[in-house]
């Protein structure tokens, strides 16, 4: 440790996804001085590539917004979802909870960067493919040891440490943080694809989910690109997606197969990457903070990307944790725990919920059903649209218990009026 080089900066982050970089440029914003470490080089391949509206918000605060309309993503504006023949969609413009009702698809590494580059733009330090090492919160100040590209080791000291390493779950790992989660294990195989989608097959300015025709908890994402491009994948439990033999590729393209609409959708697709596989990644912590330090997304928790909450939760992470610190700044007292776990995970809460619901058919029903009030509709949209914190909402006040009754008024083949709101 003499031999080392000793930094100090104010804010240090690791990781420049989503959360460290708008956590970065929320920071700059309050003149605090920023570092970023990351242990890749940017672009960079990632999944959780269909953004919820909610999170331009956060861009938007940020200072990021113009870079990612001049970057020509994929626009979107809703969701559909496929299973047999049913067929429903949801247009986030026509929702319960105000706000943004349109955002984009994107390629995660070019996304990526380019948050990353505003971030540096703004002032943000940003240091690429520097790997954390060692991290110790026990003194007046976090440390962080650091090994450069070059193989130069050094320590980073600051007033406070943002975890925004995503899967990597640098402090959760380092600190003895992870906490089993208690969402069955699923695994995915994903790609992406030159699609071919025919005009008229598909509403490219939506994410659609595919459901298998008999097994109702397997279920395929297709993402379109603004490039003729996609991202296709399939989520199953891992005893499921062993059934199948061969390369990731012909794997997902075997189950797809089975699930005539989709295969309808991608008949011209031309399969011309190598697949890709994830399996438990759903994970927990002990906690989302601790003294000096405090984890965004899924450095956090990560519950399923059903719902495509990831990036959302992500920068909701940013923009809660960028406060609690200009708060202390200014000498103004500050409740980690009220002010910043508390009010996250009342939102994952509601994912969460939804989520669950899905897996046991509960919320498929209700997404199904034929005769939808348009009331219930939005607030039912408002969710789907990233607006898990709106209160306001009742599927957000009480999403269990409201999804359960409504389930079972779905299964009932009941019309979904203004009064089949749950009471």
């Amino acid at each position: 440790m003499q031999n080392r080089r000793v930094e100090q900066t104010e804010v240090l982050i690791v990781g420049a996804g989503p959360s460290g970089a708008v956590a970065a440029g929320l920071l700059r914003k309050q003149g605090r001085q920023v570092l970023v470490i990351e242990k890749e080089s940017f672009p960079r391949f990632s999944i959780g590539e269909s953004l919820l509206p909610q999170s331009m918000a956060y861009i938007e605060e940020a200072g990021m917004l113009q870079d990612v309309v001049e970057a020509g993503f994929q626009y979107k504006n809703g969701a559909a979802f496929a299973k047999g023949n049913l067929r429903t969609e949801f247009d986030f413009r026509d929702k319960f909870s105000p706000g943004w009702g349109t955002t984009y698809q994107v390629q995660r590494g070019d996304f990526d960067k380019v948050l990353a580059d505003a971030a540096a733009k703004a002032g943000a330090q940003v240091r690429y493919r520097h790997t954390v090492t060692a991290v110790n919160v026990s003194g007046e100040q976090p440390e962080v040891s650091v090994t450069s590209p070059e193989g130069e080791e050094y320590t980073v000291r600051a007033r406070f440490l943002l975890d925004a390493s995503g899967f990597a779950r640098i402090l959760p790992r380092m600190l003895q943080l992870e906490r089993p989660s208690d969402f069955p294990v699923r695994g995915a195989l994903f790609t992406h694809i030159e699609d071919g989608i025919a005009h008229g097959d598909m509403d490219r300015s939506k994410i659609l989910i595919s459901v298998h025709p008999v097994h109702h908890e397997v279920w395929f994402w297709t993402i379109p690109f603004s490039n003729g491009r996609c991202s296709q994948g399939v989520v199953a439990t891992p005893e499921y997606l062993a059934r199948y033999e061969g390369s990731e590729v012909e794997r997902l393209r075997a189950i797809i197969a089975e699930t005539p609409s989709l295969a309808h959708v991608l008949r011209n697709a031309v399969w011309d990457t190598p697949g890709r596989s994830i399996t438990g990644y759903a994970a927990n912590v002990t906690a989302l903070w601790g003294r000096g330090y405090a984890l965004l997304g899924n450095a956090g928790e990560f519950l399923d990307p059903v719902f495509s909450s990831g990036v959302t939760i992500a920068v909701t992470s940013a923009s809660l944790a960028a406060r609690c610190i200009g708060r202390a700044w200014r000498g103004e007292a500050v409740d980690w725990q009220q002010d910043y776990a508390v009010p996250l995970q009342a939102g994952m809460n509601t994912f969460r919920a939804f989520v669950q619901g899905w897996y046991d058919g509960g919320f498929q029903d209700v997404i199904f059903h034929a005769q939808h009030s348009p009331e219930i509709r939005r607030m039912i949209a408002s969710i789907l649209a990233g607006y898990a914190w709106d209160a306001k909402n009742p599927y957000v006040a009480e999403p269990q218990r409201r999804l359960q009754v409504l389930g079972e008024l779905c299964r009932g083949q009941q019309p979904l009026q203004r009064g089949g709101v749950p009471a």
